[in-house]
């Protein structure tokens, strides 16, 4: 007589999409809950590390909530292959989070622009290291703020918006606000991100400073460049390349999450044509931009959870 084998649920194994499943996300989904898969959908992919240190106040709490999230089919991971070790899971939308943030918004899933294909792309895209940079970048500034009263991390654009607004002259990998109380009272940063990896020539990286004076010269408003480098010899050889360029522009080397030194939000920003000493990112405030046209000051911003 042949023996049936049953394949027992893992306890990480995702349950099938299915009405009743999604009515069990609805009445488990907590205000918390929802700003994670509003982040993930807007940003395309965040680790467990990240998702931890915006949210959580443990990386436990994180792993096991996250997990609870994938059961329920509101988020997918993957973990892409590293010559050593394991790399952390990294998140995505899942079916049922991009059907309950559409309902949230009262607009179908084609009006999110949700196909599961299209996200799931971000596991094999050679754009995967370096939008899990951009991300890190943001990543430390929200830690830092969670950690420094008086700072806030007012607004983080992906890509995707900023082309939407400023395709057609610059395209940065972020844009971004960051306010932090000094001695001499709150300052505000707005900026640009141009997140280095060292993939492409730094002809090619320079060459993206003429879109930035395009921007400026069509808005009035001026906007700090920030170039976050991979090493230090990087960042020398560019700052030699661009020499004093027409519009404010400050470099650094990635950092690793330090509350103690502050990370990006610390003094390791050096405005080009200068050589000391090193800024703290509050330090590349600018004067207050218009509050009207079409840069960044623009109202009706949506701001970070």
């Amino acid at each position: 007589m042949k023996k049936t084998i049953r394949h027992r649920r893992t306890a990480s194994t995702p349950r099938r999409a299915t009405p009743e499943l999604f009515l069990e996300l609805r009445s488990r989904l907590t205000d918390r809950d929802r700003a994670i898969l509003e982040l993930v959908w807007e940003h395309r992919v965040l680790t467990t590390h990240q998702l931890a240190a915006i949210f959580f106040t443990t990386p436990g709490k994180a792993r096991d909530r996250l997990l609870q999230l994938f059961r329920l089919k509101a988020l997918e991971r993957f973990q892409p292959w590293v010559p050593v070790g394991a790399a952390p899971y990294h998140w995505v939308l899942g079916p049922l989070g991009a059907h309950s943030l559409a309902a949230h918004r009262d607009i179908t899933l084609s009006g999110l622009g949700y196909r599961r294909t299209t996200t799931l792309q971000i596991s094999h895209s050679r754009h995967l290291a370096h939008q899990v940079g951009v991300n890190e970048f943001f990543t430390q500034l929200h830690t830092q703020a969670r950690h420094t009263p008086g700072a806030h991390l007012d607004k983080w654009w992906p890509e995707r918006r900023c082309t939407q607004l400023w395709g057609d002259l610059a395209r940065p990998d972020a844009y971004g606000r960051w306010t932090e109380t000094t001695a001499q009272g709150p300052a505000t940063a707005d900026f640009f991100l141009e997140h280095d990896t060292g993939s492409v020539t730094l002809a090619k990286v320079a060459a993206k400073l003429s879109g930035y004076e395009a921007l400026t010269e069509a808005t009035g408003i001026t906007t700090p460049v920030l170039f976050w480098l991979p090493n230090a010899r990087r960042e020398a050889h560019l700052r030699a390349l661009l020499g004093t360029p027409p519009v404010p522009i400050a470099t650094a080397v990635h950092t690793p999450a330090d509350t103690t030194t502050g990370g990006p939000a610390g003094p390791v920003w050096l405005p080009a044509g200068q050589d000391a000493p090193r800024r703290r990112l509050s330090d590349l405030a600018m004067a207050s931009p218009p509050t009207s046209g079409p840069g960044p000051g623009r109202a009706g911003d949506a701001g970070c959870p």
